[in-house]
């Protein structure tokens, strides 16, 4: 839970990270290689942004990045589960990694090895824990484009709140919503996410929240700098999975 007594003296939320995706090294000399153990990392501790909103309405969001909501094509409402090896998408990817460690440095080299292998159980992992998307089935082609909506669904949010200074949170999620995850959320999963984008606070909380007990311009600087780096990150997957993480 990210609140001002878990954060260090003077600092922000972004030094309460385990890990930043400013600090994730994309080797741009290797076609953007991103290690696989740095970007789990990340991509965790990014939920814990939801911590930071304040509310309980977004506990079903965090629980879908975090893979503890299992959605099945015949019950598309959100059923809570315990996290386990089989369910957890993360775990997926940390079992390829630890499994096949020569092989699975790098988020490109485990996907390209699993799928020459036939297999693609860390693929789909990789692809709920980037997206939070509903159905639990094998993903076909035209679906690939989609798979990184949910980190899409965060930075284009806060993107939009930092450019448009009028806007209300509320607001810049609800139009982050409606162009990433909306269209591939049922009838039943779109109530949850639109309780979500209602119970946001006011921007001038947020980013007090944010700055904790330091400097509110050093964190929104922060932000900018991490945005960047996740926006980057995405946009590697992006084109990575729609040319090569298909099965």
């Amino acid at each position: 839970m990210a609140d001002h007594a878990s954060f260090p003296a003077d600092g922000t939320w972004f030094d309460t990270l385990k890990k930043s995706f400013v600090d994730v090294p994309v080797d741009t000399s290797n076609n953007n290689a991103i290690p696989t153990a740095d970007f789990l990392e990340a991509a965790e501790s990014l939920t814990t942004l939801f911590d930071l909103l304040g509310s309980i309405a977004f506990t079903p969001v965090k629980n879908d990045m975090l893979g503890n909501v299992k959605v099945s094509p015949s019950h598309p409402a959100p059923l809570p589960q315990t996290k386990n090896p089989q369910t957890d998408p993360s775990q997926k990817v940390r079992d390829r990694l630890l499994s096949s460690p020569s092989d699975s440095s790098t988020i490109q080299s485990l996907v390209r090895t699993e799928l020459a292998q036939k297999k693609h159980s860390a693929t789909e992992g990789l692809l709920w824990l980037v997206r939070y998307l509903p159905p639990l089935v094998p993903f076909s082609p035209p679906r690939i484009n989609t798979a990184h909506r949910g980190l899409d669904f965060t930075s284009q949010a806060l993107r939009h709140s930092r450019a448009t200074p009028t806007a209300e949170l509320s607001t810049s999620f609800r139009t982050a919503y409606t162009s990433t995850l909306k269209p591939h959320h049922s009838f039943l999963v779109k109530p949850v996410f639109s309780a979500a984008m209602s119970a946001t606070p006011y921007k001038k909380d947020f980013y007090a929240k944010m700055a904790g007990s330091g400097d509110e311009e050093r964190a929104k600087a922060e932000l900018g700098r991490w945005l960047d780096a996740l926006e980057g990150q995405v946009g590697v997957l992006k084109g990575f999975m729609e040319k090569e993480g298909r099965w």
